[in-house]
């Protein structure tokens, strides 16, 4: 039955909420809460080269796409703890360029290797086991157990306070595992790509749970409100 009462409906009450100032907040207390809550974030397995040809790989999560035209991807490069610049950031630097590998759940094992605060010059692909290919269009390498790879050229490197460095990078290169892509319609197939994004602490995801949710046009949401839910 329809309800035709015009009494208004009681407004439920909000959910407790715990607000933070960040002005008041340390960097540490910041970053908690920011990689807390801001997941899952895609993993970008960084590799570069030295002015000497030496590899660098590392894993960052302050990473994605920002724009296509230009095809623009970010990192967000925190400095050592002594106040210098990481491998990563010193290397684009030199020689302006860069490749993100994405990082499959195959691939983790080897990203945590990366991750090892080796000394700098340790290449640590061979570490991890990883297969360093030849760029085509960039100095450094590509991660051949990589599923996606795009070659990058520095584009813009934004100073942020006194602990970290954004980085853009235009892609002009990209790698794609056969099995990952329709070449001919450019559809990536996520269930192939198996990508793995980072949670918050040490936690991370997989993008095994994918859903597909067409976005609306506003005609569509009048006639049909379920469809704001409608997954299929």
């Amino acid at each position: 039955m329809t309800d035709l009462s015009t009494e208004p409906k009681p407004i439920e009450a909000a959910p407790p909420v715990v607000t933070f100032d960040f002005a008041k907040l340390s960097p540490r207390e910041r970053y908690k809460l920011l990689i807390g809550a801001v997941v899952p974030r895609p993993i970008a397995l960084v590799t570069t080269v030295d002015a000497q040809g030496v590899v660098n790989a590392a894993p960052f999560s302050f990473f994605n796409c920002l724009s296509a035209d230009p095809a623009i991807l970010a990192l967000g490069v925190e400095y050592r703890p002594t106040g210098g610049q990481k491998d990563t950031g010193r290397n684009v630097r030199e020689t302006l360029a860069f490749t993100v590998n994405i990082v499959s759940d195959a691939l983790v094992e080897g990203m945590n290797i990366c991750a090892v605060p080796f000394e700098p010059g340790i290449d640590e692909l061979t570490q991890a086991g990883l297969t360093a290919m030849p760029g085509v269009k960039v100095p450094c390498p590509w991660i051949g157990q990589a599923p996606a790879a795009f070659e990058c050229r520095h584009h813009t490197t934004l100073g942020i306070g006194n602990s970290r460095e954004i980085i853009l990078g235009e892609v002009v290169y990209a790698h794609f595992r056969a099995d990952t892509i329709d070449a001919e319609k450019l559809y990536v197939d996520p269930a192939a790509l198996d990508a793995v994004g980072r949670m918050g602490g040490h936690g991370y995801a997989t993008t095994r749970d994918y859903f597909d949710l067409p976005t609306m046009s506003a005609a569509t949401w009048q006639s049909d409100p379920a469809a704001a839910n409608r997954r299929r």
